[in-house]
């Protein structure tokens, strides 16, 4: 199983994507991308296989990605205070893996009708739906 975790900014939520599905899939490859290099570092540390970061990097783990797990906002141009691409946002929308997206009310992207709940609780939701398979 390929999973791809995308973040950006500070890299905080992937790095606890990372964490959670390397402590229950020990045998997933998880490729990090971060839209910027201190995102995909952080990620890394987390114990991702491998990372790398921009644009070119998210378009091309996207072809190979059985999941996709990031926040909402990768699927939107210009999202995380513009560290989203139309040419990302285009790469994840498009693909054909299962994205796992969590609801992060940030950066002027909201989700309406969405209990408004800790990163840690959507972290585990993610997790369970990469269970659900």
């Amino acid at each position: 199983m390929n999973i791809v975790v995308i973040d950006g900014q500070g890299g905080g939520m992937g790095k606890m994507l990372v964490a959670g599905i390397k402590e229950e899939f020990p045998g997933a490859m998880i490729t990090a991308v971060g839209t910027n290099a201190n995102a995909a570092m952080q990620m890394k540390k987390a114990g991702a296989d491998r990372a790398a970061s921009g644009e070119n990097a998210v378009v091309v783990a996207c072809r190979k990605a059985d999941i996709i797990l990031g926040p909402v906002g990768i699927v939107v141009a210009d999202a995380l205070l513009g560290e989203v691409t139309p040419k990302m946002a285009q790469a994840v929308g498009a693909c054909g893996a299962k994205k796992v997206l969590l609801p992060v009310n940030m950066c002027d992207t909201i989700v309406v009708g969405v209990e408004d709940l800790s990163l840690s609780t959507l972290i585990r939701a993610a997790i369970e739906e990469i269970k659900r398979g």
